[in-house]
């Protein structure tokens, strides 16, 4: 998906959320686990109820891997399902990788060639040739971690050099000579509000995916007030307040819902921008 189609996107249904699945077999309804393949199951239920409330899907890769085969057959069904009857949906892979070159080759290829999402996260620590295999793809996007909403950002995100530089400010930098804001985004956590006025200035037309909004108590309206760009910029992606937003048989009402309310909401700040 380019860039200007996801823009178009944004625009067309009046929304810029992302909705993480990050399925947990452990915190499904109960009548759900009676399926052949209750992740599955649970994750379509969620598609179809809030297709027409989002932009984007982002599977959180571990949340599958932890199953063995059966949580990636789930993952590769659940990919396949959007991509057959929602393709307009932008589809994430939440997978963290980045490694040296070759073995960055070979997760490039599972996920943005066999599994043929739209983008992967990556982690860029290990620099250059660990990234620059996942900008191969034409139509594909990398997401670079950057400022994480974790307590442990502080540990290394936050390290000054002898120049009061942080750490993630070279990344933001740096990493701008890999790829192009056609092809590259950030991660940048909503419960950081304070510093999406300062990243604005290093990345002014990336895309942002911003995770955190909702059960880890981020602000929509102070990420919007200091992220939204001209053409929005911003990916909110919010998981658990929405797909755990009920456990009964109507949790896939309940989860719609919950997205409706947020689309309303970013509804109201792409007019404010003058972006619909």
């Amino acid at each position: 998906m380019t860039k200007q189609e996801l823009i178009e996107n944004i625009k067309r249904k009046k929304s810029f959320l992302c909705i993480g699945l990050d399925t947990d077999l452990k915190k499904i309804p109960e009548h759900l686990k009676r399926e052949d393949d209750p992740v599955f199951a649970f994750n379509k239920a969620i598609i179809d109820a809030t297709a027409d409330y989002c932009i984007a899907y982002k599977p959180n890769i571990a949340f599958y891997e932890y199953n063995g085969l059966k949580g990636l057959t789930s993952l590769y069904k659940t990919v396949d399902y959007i991509k057959k009857n929602y393709p307009d949906q932008f589809i994430i892979a939440d997978a963290k990788r980045g490694d040296i070159g070759n073995t960055s080759e070979m997760y490039a290829n599972a996920f943005l060639k066999e599994m043929d999402v739209d983008a992967i996260t990556v982690a860029p620590y290990m620099g250059e040739d660990s990234v620059t295999p996942f900008l191969k793809y034409d139509g594909k996007w990398v997401i670079l971690l950057a400022l994480t909403s974790n307590k442990g950002a502080q540990d290394f995100q936050f390290q000054e050099d002898e120049n009061g530089e942080w750490l993630f400010e070279k990344v933001l930098k740096i990493s701008q000579k890999w790829g192009t804001d056609e092809n590259m985004m950030y991660v940048v956590g909503a419960t950081q509000e304070k510093m999406f006025g300062y990243i604005r200035k290093i990345v002014p037309e990336h895309f942002l995916l911003v995770p955190g909004i909702g059960a880890q108590g981020g602000s929509l309206e102070e990420v919007c007030k200091y992220g939204l760009n001209d053409c929005c910029g911003l990916i909110i992606n919010s998981s658990r307040a929405i797909i755990y937003a009920d456990r009964s048989e109507q949790f896939a009402v309940r989860a719609a819902e919950e997205a409706a309310l947020i689309r309303d909401e970013m509804k109201n700040y792409l007019s404010q921008k003058g972006i619909i």
